[in-house]
């Protein structure tokens, strides 16, 4: 069964981890045309244009966690029109988000498309905007902060938390055209939990074996060298902030 709410503010929300599977491009024509029939051109094609992106055979995706988060039916959508500038409502659903993201599976993530702007286009329009999405955020955020995690940006141990939860943000943008890993066709971020990456580091077998699997598919898939900012969360020079918005396209 999907669920589907669709607010009064004509953002539909789509709760992906109800074991949904979209493992062929098939699966996902037929997912998007049932459950976006009723909504905007834009929410159609973004979500379409990322599944191909993502399960595309011949040229694949590095973020292995994220492929198979889609193909288990594990991700949480949801499409932010421009009428939506203070983002209460999508601070309302990441707040849902986070209280449940447990219940989806160890690849899940909250992915949130925002439709498109003609108004903005370079990449340092992009980065300001991404950073005012995460202060507005933080401004709705009614929990305290997390006690393990540094409350300053210069600390390198410090996140963006929401609700409790600790969350790695990755920005998407029109912007990012070499670093077609950062590429997509509208502006769109990404929440994962902290958790999911509990047993995934440079200590573990798991870890650096997913490493390895995304570093040689960045080669492959970017135009541009993997970004120096790409570090494990905790290691010696990282700030997990950097690996946010990369400001090299």
């Amino acid at each position: 069964m999907i669920k589907i709410i669709v607010h009064i503010y004509h953002c539909l929300h789509v709760r992906g981890g109800l074991g949904i599977r979209l493992e062929l491009l098939e699966d996902v024509e037929r997912y998007y045309e049932n459950v976006f029939k009723n909504q905007d051109d834009w929410a159609k094609d973004q979500f379409r244009r990322f599944c191909h992106d993502l399960l595309s055979e011949t040229d694949p995706f590095p973020c292995v966690l994220g492929v198979q988060g889609l193909k288990m039916g594990e991700l949480e959508f949801t499409f932010v029109p421009k009428s939506d500038q203070n983002y209460e409502k999508l601070a309302g659903e990441l707040s849902n988000y986070a209280r449940t993201s447990r219940t989806y599976g160890r690849n899940t993530s909250f992915v949130a498309f925002f439709e498109p702007d003609e108004g903005v286009d370079s990449l340092e329009q992009y980065e300001k905007r991404f950073w005012n999405v995460l202060n507005q955020l933080h401004g709705f955020d009614n929990q305290p902060w997390p006690n393990d995690i540094p409350k300053h940006p210069d600390d390198a141990l410090w996140e963006f938390s929401f609700m409790g939860e600790p969350m790695f943000v990755v920005c998407n943008t029109p912007a990012h055209q070499k670093r077609k890993s950062r590429h997509a066709n509208t502006f769109m971020i990404t929440f994962q939990p902290r958790w999911v990456f509990e047993d995934i580091n440079g200590n573990t077998k798991r870890g650096r074996h997913i490493q390895d699997i995304v570093r040689s598919h960045l080669y492959s898939y970017d135009d541009v060298l993997p970004h120096p900012s790409l570090k494990w969360y905790g290691e010696k020079g990282s700030h997990e902030w950097k690996q946010y918005f990369f400001v090299r396209s």
